[in-house]
């Protein structure tokens, strides 16, 4: 098994691991040594040097296993940033973006997952402008990463005096937040801002300047953190955030100039993309992928969204898109 232990002795998983293994070559050259000089003892050593052998491959097999499932968290690791924002529709959409918030954190709690809000920005009629929450659990990037872009409803907003159905947007973001990220900021690069924050959290949170917010001045992009009882602690989830955002921008321009068939079969994962409308008059969900439809939304705004979750981790497509 090839490895670097150097690099394995950093880590609390692996560091006893390798140390057991050099503990277990020292005895087992030791009792070489040992049959060398005196080749009488070779029967008795060879039990001793087979079990010395049998914990080797044991203690290996243990690494090899915490390596694949970090090599398997970074690909898919356990914790994101759900970001829904308003798209077209006026208040109608920032309802709808609220809608879909409270979908998501339905679906994480049926999960056992752990949800947390960020940042909200909430319209007068109680919808949301935009709004970033953090999850935490097994399998979450793996169940959710097919979630970014935009979703569309069609339906009579409560407003409607004439009974027309009008259509509306709001945009969802799933931002993996990756342990070894190879994105690289220079201090230069950021501007940093400092806020009050709002609504809940205590009179620290209400009276001090808590909330960061980042702008990457290369690229435009820009994060809030308000969620945190600390300026410092807001500071960190708004670069975790910022460095999420700019991997996701790295790895669509690598899909666009390397067009893999994964992506282009489920979606590019952008957020402009149109990716499912949410048809509230024939009660039908069409994810247009994946050309698959689903009826009964009131059960899916309410976090049963399994099927299709697994529809798309599956990527059957099938043969009609009813909403185009």
């Amino acid at each position: 098994m090839q490895y670097d232990r150097e690099e394995l002795k950093k880590s609390y998983k692996t560091s006893f691991l390798i140390e057991s293994i050099e503990k277990l070559e020292k005895e087992e050259a030791s009792l070489l040594a040992m049959v060398e000089n005196d080749p009488s003892m070779k029967e008795m050593a060879e039990e001793e040097l087979e079990t010395i052998r049998l914990q080797k491959v044991g203690t290996e097999a243990e690494i090899q296993r915490i390596l694949e499932s970090e090599k398997e968290e970074q690909e898919f690791p356990n914790e994101v940033i759900l970001e829904v924002r308003a798209g077209t529709g006026g208040d109608e959409a920032s309802l709808f973006a609220w809608e879909l918030a409270r979908m998501y954190e339905r679906y994480t709690e049926r999960k056992g997952w752990s949800w947390k809000v960020v940042d909200e920005a909430i319209n007068d009629v109680g919808g949301y402008k935009e709004a970033s929450f953090e999850i935490r659990g097994e399998g979450v990037y793996k169940a959710l990463q097919y979630e970014t872009g935009v979703h569309r409803v069609q339906r009579i907003p409560a407003t409607e005096k004439n009974g027309r159905v009008h259509t509306s947007t709001a945009s969802v973001a799933i931002l993996p937040l990756r342990k070894n990220s190879k994105i690289v900021i220079p201090p230069g690069d950021i501007e940093m801002e400092y806020s009050r924050s709002g609504g809940k959290g205590g009179q620290n949170v209400n009276k001090v300047e808590t909330a960061v917010r980042l702008i990457h001045i290369p690229t435009g992009i820009d994060v809030r953190s308000t969620s945190e009882r600390s300026q410092q602690n807001n500071r960190a989830k708004a670069m975790e955030i910022l460095i999420s955002k700019l991997q996701l921008k790295q790895d669509q321009e690598d899909a666009q100039k390397y067009s893999e068939t994964r992506k282009n079969q489920i979606g590019t994962g952008d957020r402009s993309e149109k990716i499912r409308t949410y048809n509230f008059p024939q009660d039908r969900i069409t994810d247009h992928r994946i050309r698959q439809s689903w009826h009964n939304i009131p059960l899916f705004m309410q976090g049963l969204i399994d099927n299709m979750i697994e529809a798309l981790g599956s990527g059957t497509v099938g043969e009609e898109d009813e909403d185009e």
